[in-house]
């Protein structure tokens, strides 16, 4: 793994389980970190993303863009059911 990486998704691992259990929020950080370190950050030695490199991309992503993008894979929310009733002890 990449030591950049690495740093990367230890970040999202402390920040995930500190404040949240559900498998789908871990599941979002690790995407979004994962898509911020190979489309928005430039590598030191290529001077460019690893992104660029591969030909996936032909500029460097800016934090709105990729919140543009993760925004559009947001499922919409489905609607609450009742809440139950606690009994009285």
């Amino acid at each position: 793994m990449d030591s950049r990486r690495g740093l990367c998704l230890g970040t999202a691992c402390e920040q995930t389980n500190a404040f949240s259990k559900k498998v789908q929020n871990h599941e979002a950080i690790v995407a979004i970190c994962a898509v911020h370190c190979n489309f928005a950050r430039t590598h030191k030695t290529l001077r460019i993303t690893p992104s660029m490199a591969a030909g996936l991309s032909d500029h460097v992503w800016s934090l709105e863009e990729i919140v543009m993008m993760a925004g559009s894979y947001v499922p919409a929310p489905k609607p609450r059911g009742p809440y139950k009733k606690r009994g009285t002890a």
